[in-house]
């Protein structure tokens, strides 16, 4: 079952590096009294994930922070080290957390996995953005297979 705005976001640990190298960080960890803007991508490196996606975050960070959202959290499918390149590669600095659920299992508790086996992926997340406070989606916006538009960080800013 696909989560939907209301509900609370489910128990998870995902994956982050640090300065001493890959630690956890629960989804408790992550939403507890704070309001978190997380988006999901398909993959790291990829067209429209690297070339759109992660820079209009990186472009509007402190406009969101502005609209009171303490957090900004990049998701995937990927293991800890590809998401450390990607975000080093990318400047994202301290401003946003590189997240990797690299067996999917919390994209898959949300409900927003994509069979991307026809394409040699496997198993990735749907393109989608939603906001979280203190644990509870307040917004969600999931793409259309081959779109981005509403997973974007000006649509998210538009709805805070």
């Amino acid at each position: 079952m696909t989560i939907k705005v209301g509900d609370r976001a489910p128990a998870a640990t995902l994956k982050q590096m640090t300065k001493e190298g890959p630690a956890n960080i629960t989804t408790e960890q992550l939403f507890k009294g704070r309001r978190v803007v997380l988006f999901s991508v398909p993959g790291a490196f990829t067209p429209t994930c690297h070339a759109k996606h992660l820079p209009g975050y990186i472009r509007d960070f402190e406009k969101l922070k502005a609209k009171g959202v303490d957090t900004v959290a990049c998701l995937a499918v990927n293991d800890v080290f590809v998401m450390d390149a990607w975000g080093k590669a990318s400047n994202v600095g301290d401003n946003i957390l590189m997240l990797a659920d690299g067996n999917a299992e919390f994209t898959k508790a949300l409900g927003l996995e994509l069979d991307a086996t026809g394409f040699g992926l496997g198993t990735r997340g749907k393109r989608f953005a939603m906001v979280v406070k203190d644990g509870v989606v307040t917004h969600l916006n999931v793409e259309s297979a081959g779109e981005f538009r509403v997973s974007a960080a000006d649509y998210v800013l538009g709805q805070l």
